[in-house]
């Protein structure tokens, strides 16, 4: 006997940060996406003899073998899809994914939580005048080419914010993504419900106390690049690069949308709200 997972429509009012999704999941109807590593392809096999899969456009659910990394690049094949993804840690690192289990895995499914998540729209310019566009689930950061810090202007909705910040680079970031290079460049970590964005400088040399700012969800983010042809930035979405950019525009795109399953008592919201308390 199989069972049917039932997704709460992306329309009509907003899903709470982190709900319990109950869902059935049919055998067979599991998609699994495994990293090139040889512990996951070993796992991946594993569970499609145990489990039985299918491809992504008849899955009831998405499961994710690996890190982080392979994680993040499963949620960009999915975005905006309805599809939720379940990711179990055959990695390094691990903070967004569930622990290695082959029992009883259609269970664990079925009561899982569901946190949804909301990336950043990057619009970048570049000096030949091309407009390059990017979704991304971290964090868009602008990074310095050469050896020479960058300088770049920040505006905030329509208001110049730091007529000149010079320094490595700057980065906005989803809470999601606030434990990763956010949190390494000392930005604050964002609970998932507090609807704010972080905007961190990396290693800023003036002012040299300016320690970034909390910005509402809804801001639009103007970076402009100062001195462009003496000290080239390039501009980096999750895994998108785009190099030797004049301007930078970022905002949260609430149209597209990530759905991650967590198993019960272990939900994105508790982890982040854990790191914080880490030493």
């Amino acid at each position: 006997m199989g069972l049917c997972l039932t997704l709460t429509p992306l329309t009509g009012p907003a899903l709470p940060p982190e709900m319990p999704a109950p869902r059935t999941v049919r055998m067979g109807h599991i998609t699994f996406m495994a990293s090139d590593t040889a512990l996951a392809q070993e796992a991946r096999a594993r569970l499609v003899a145990r489990y039985g899969e299918c491809g992504p456009e008849d899955a009831d659910v998405a499961v994710s073998l690996g890190g982080d990394g392979f994680m993040l690049e499963t949620l960009h094949r999915f975005l905006g899809s309805g599809m939720a993804v379940y990711g179990m840690n055959c990695g390094s690192v691990g903070f967004l994914m569930n622990r290695f289990d082959e029992d009883d895995l259609p269970g664990r499914l079925a009561r899982a939580q569901m946190a949804e998540l909301h990336p950043l729209r990057m619009v970048a310019t570049t000096a030949e005048g091309a407009t390059v566009q990017a979704l991304a689930l971290n964090e868009v950061a602008l990074l310095r080419e050469l050896r020479q810090a960058a300088k770049i202007r920040i505006t905030v909705d329509g208001r110049v914010r730091l007529a000149e910040l010079a320094c490595d680079g700057v980065l906005v970031s989803t809470p999601a993504g606030s434990t990763a290079y956010n949190l390494s460049a000392h930005g604050p970590i964002v609970p998932l419900s507090a609807n704010l964005l972080p905007l961190t400088p990396i290693s800023a040399f003036r002012p040299r106390r300016w320690r970034g700012a909390l910005l509402p969800s809804t801001a639009e983010v103007l970076f402009e690049v100062l001195e462009s042809d003496k000290r080239p930035v390039a501009a980096v979405a999750d895994f998108t690069e785009v190099r030797d950019v004049l301007s930078v525009q970022v905002r949260e795109d609430r149209s597209q949308s990530a759905l991650v399953l967590f198993d019960p008592d272990q939900g994105l919201s508790e982890r982040i709200i854990a790191e914080q308390f880490t030493v």
